[in-house]
């Protein structure tokens, strides 16, 4: 009998609890041959969710299980926490909001067991109901973070999937602290099927990821794959000196020219003072992300810590 393990990461989502376990056990119960376990992650909430969760396990203490971080660690820290405690054959990973639909559980299993993939993932093909400018940034990630990683991230990508347990021990392999889990999935390779589906509204609560922490986790994501914009700090240095290096060449032959000549153009002096400065900052921003994650990484701090597992 092959064994699913479900990973659920939780953050302030007590109303969505209670409704979430049922939609998917009556999924799941209709698939021959399989047994499931539950792998609820708290990461860290500030509301019921901990006795929710605490509840589902005792009615069902065989099946259901949860880890409690002591804090919030973020939605990677709660991925990686529910991969490292998952005992499956296949391992799934969904939200609790219902935005997974879980209808596709039993085509996933179908497909990876038939048709030797080692992946499916799913593919969210509209983002009806959401803010257009959330929207229209997510598309402008998608398409620049494929033109300058090597990674390729297929656009409205989920996290959604179902893998095997060979690809989830690559995974787990990859010990870096600042984790981008698309990109992970993406860059240990493995056969993947995408399964496309449009855009479902949250059974309850509302969701925590803000414009401004979708723009970060982008950014993170960028870092954490592509080297392009050191590239570009070292080209914006490049072409600054260039520029100036021509500057002093016009100014010493306008000199020479018309030894006569005023200084002039103290407020245009101004601004390329203040451009070049900024490029400059800039530049140094950018060394500087890449290092600061160096430095995180080598603190050798742990992804998460425990407070209470069941």
């Amino acid at each position: 009998m092959d064994k699913l393990s479900i990973i659920v990461p939780c953050y302030n989502e007590e109303e969505a609890i209670p409704i979430f376990f049922p939609a998917v056990e009556k999924v799941v119960q209709q698939i021959y041959g399989l047994k499931t376990e539950y792998w609820f992650v708290n990461d860290g909430s500030t509301d019921n969710t901990l006795n929710k969760l605490r509840k589902v396990h005792s009615m069902h203490p065989e099946q259901v299980h949860y880890i409690s971080f002591s804090r919030n660690f973020g939605k990677e820290a709660a991925l990686y926490a529910g991969l490292q405690a998952a005992q499956g054959d296949y391992v799934v990973v969904m939200d609790v909001d219902l935005q997974d639909p879980p209808e596709f559980l039993s085509e996933m299993y179908s497909i990876i067991k038939s048709d030797d993939y080692d992946c499916v993932g799913t593919r969210r093909v509209d983002r009806n109901g959401e803010a257009k400018f959330k929207s229209f940034l997510s598309n402008q990630f998608y398409n620049v973070i494929n033109k300058i990683s090597q990674t390729n991230i297929v656009p409205g990508a989920r996290d959604y999937r179902m893998m095997t347990r060979q690809m989830v021990d690559a995974v787990l392999s990859l010990k870096e602290y600042d984790r981008f889990s698309k990109g992970i999935f993406s860059w240990v390779g493995f056969r993947t099927k995408y399964l496309d589906y449009h855009n479902v509204e949250r059974v309850a609560g509302e969701t925590d990821w803000s414009t401004w922490k979708l723009f970060k986790y982008a950014m993170d994501g960028i870092a954490d794959f592509s080297q392009a914009p050191l590239s570009l700090a070292v080209w914006l240095g490049t072409f600054s000196f260039i520029a100036s290096i021509i500057g002093i060449v016009f100014v010493i032959i306008r000199r020479l020219v018309e030894p006569s000549s005023s200084v002039f153009g103290w407020a245009s002096l101004v601004c390329l003072i203040l451009l070049i400065g900024g490029l400059q900052l800039l530049c140094i921003g950018i060394v500087g992300k890449y290092v600061g994650r160096t430095y995180m990484q080598s603190k050798h701090r742990p992804i998460y810590i425990i407070k209470e597992k069941q």
